[in-house]
């Protein structure tokens, strides 16, 4: 049987991560009250967030910028629009 935790992102009883995803109190927050499936879809995001604006993770702001937009993520407030992308829901097939 899994582990499961109130998650903040869909407010309702979810599947919980295996382990913190990040170090510290950070990751120990995230573990508590993120479900698997968040954690998941924010992985998504972050990755096309990365790469639309290139960002260079070796550099504070940048860092601090993703961190700003996951924070955004959990809590249901809007992030920062990845502007190429295109839902596989929204593709009309010809």
């Amino acid at each position: 049987m899994s582990n499961t935790v109130f998650c903040k992102k869909y407010q309702k009883d979810m599947e919980a991560l295996d382990r913190a995803p990040l170090p510290g109190a950070r990751g120990q927050e995230i573990l508590q009250t993120v479900s698997k499936q968040a954690w998941q879809e924010w992985q998504m995001l972050q990755t096309m967030i990365i790469n639309e604006k290139q960002l260079n993770l070796m550099l504070p702001e940048s860092r601090k910028y993703v961190m700003e937009q996951m924070d955004k993520f959990f809590n249901n407030e809007p992030t920062d629009k990845v502007t190429g992308y295109v839902s596989p829901d929204d593709i009309v097939e010809l």
